[in-house]
C-alpha cells in the first residue's frame, strides 16, 4: 500500500511541475516578457516569444506555428489588461493546454503587479480601442518592469520549484543592476521634463508619466482609430497654441502621419522601439531603455528618427 501511495504521489507531482532536468518551457505574448524571462531563467528556461516589436499586439492570428508552442508551454506570461483579447482566447481555445490556460496556475499577467493608467471611466465602442482595465502599455516604464520581474520570479519559484534557488539568485542580481540602471536613466533624460509631444498613439502613458513628459495631442482621433486628413490639421491647429517638440512613435505604426505632421509642423520625430527587437541594440531590456532615451534626446535637439 505504501509503495502505491507514494507511485500515485509522483505521478501527481509529474502532472504539476517540469522534472528538474528539464528546461521550463515559457510561451511569452510579447518580446519584453520574453526577454524578462530569459534574464529570470537563464538556462533552466526554454523560452518562445509569439510577437514581435514591428507588430501591432493587438491584431495577432493565433496561426499554426503558435498554437503548437501553446501546446507545449508549462508557463504563459502575458501582459494582460486584455491587451491579447483579440487573439489569445482564440489561441487558448485551439491550443487546449490545461497548464497554461487563463487563471491557471501557469499563466501569468505581467500588468496585474503594476499600478494601471488611463482606466476609462465609461466604456462606449465608439470611443474607440479602450481598454476596460487601463493602458496595457506597462512595459515603458522600467519601474514596472521591475515590479513584474519580482512577481514572475515568484510565479517562476510556484511552477518549478526544483529550480528556485537559481530563480532567485538571478532576480537578486538583476533587481540591483537594474535599479543602477533606472537611475542612470533618468538623470540622462532629466532635459525631457516637462517637454511637450504629440503620440501617434496612447501607447506612453507610463513612459510620459515616468520621465514628467506632457502629451498635447495624439494623431489618432480615437485609439485604434487611423487618423483622418482632418483630424491631423486639427492637431496640427492646436500645434499654433500648444507647441510641441516631437511626434513620438512606435517601430510598429505607420510613418505617414507622422512624416505628415512633423514636415508641417516643423518639429522632429522620436521613433521608438516599444519592445526589445525594435530597433537595433534593443533585444535586451536594457538596450531598450538606452536606445528609447538616447532617441527622444536626439528629437528633443531637433534630429529626427
Amino acid at each position: 500500500m505504501k509503495k502505491l501511495i507514494a507511485t500515485l504521489l509522483l505521478g501527481a507531482a509529474a502532472l504539476t511541475s517540469v522534472p528538474a532536468s528539464a528546461a521550463l518551457r515559457v510561451f511569452a505574448c510579447e518580446p519584453e516578457w520574453g526577454a524578462l524571462a530569459k534574464t529570470l531563467g537563464g538556462d533552466d528556461v526554454g523560452v518562445y516569444v509569439a510577437t514581435s516589436a514591428l507588430q501591432d499586439v493587438h491584431q495577432i492570428q493565433p496561426k499554426p506555428s503558435l498554437i503548437a508552442q501553446w501546446r507545449q508551454a508549462d508557463l504563459a506570461v502575458c501582459t494582460g489588461a486584455e491587451l491579447e483579447i483579440g487573439w489569445l482566447p482564440a489561441l487558448a481555445e485551439k491550443g487546449n493546454n490545461p497548464k497554461v490556460a487563463p487563471g491557471a496556475p501557469g499563466y501569468f499577467e505581467a500588468s496585474r503587479s503594476v499600478q494601471m493608467l488611463e482606466v476609462p471611466t465609461r466604456l462606449d465602442r465608439s470611443d474607440g480601442d479602450v481598454h476596460p482595465q487601463g493602458n496595457p502599455h506597462i512595459q515603458t516604464d522600467p519601474r514596472n518592469i521591475a515590479k513584474v520581474a519580482r512577481a514572475l520570479t515568484d510565479k517562476l519559484v510556484e511552477v518549478d520549484a526544483a529550480h528556485a534557488d537559481g530563480y532567485r539568485a538571478r532576480y537578486d542580481a538583476f533587481a540591483k543592476s537594474w535599479a543602477t540602471a533606472v537611475q542612470g536613466w533618468e538623470t540622462r533624460a532629466a532635459p525631457l521634463r516637462g517637454v511637450a509631444v504629440v503620440s501617434a498613439h496612447k501607447s506612453w502613458a507610463y513612459l510620459y508619466a515616468w520621465l514628467g513628459i506632457r502629451e498635447v495631442a495624439a494623431l489618432e482621433s480615437k485609439p485604434g482609430i487611423p487618423p483622418s486628413g482632418a483630424h491631423l490639421q486639427e492637431v496640427l491647429d492646436t500645434l499654433k497654441t500648444q507647441p510641441a517638440k516631437m511626434v513620438v512613435y512606435a517601430a510598429y505604426q505607420d510613418r505617414r502621419p507622422v512624416e505628415w505632421m512633423t514636415g508641417r509642423a516643423g518639429i522632429a520625430s522620436a521613433q521608438l522601439p516599444f519592445s526589445p527587437g525594435g530597433a537595433d541594440g534593443t533585444d535586451e531590456l536594457t538596450g531598450l531603455f538606452d536606445v528609447t532615451i538616447t532617441r527622444l534626446l536626439d528629437a528633443l535637439a531637433g534630429k529626427s528618427s
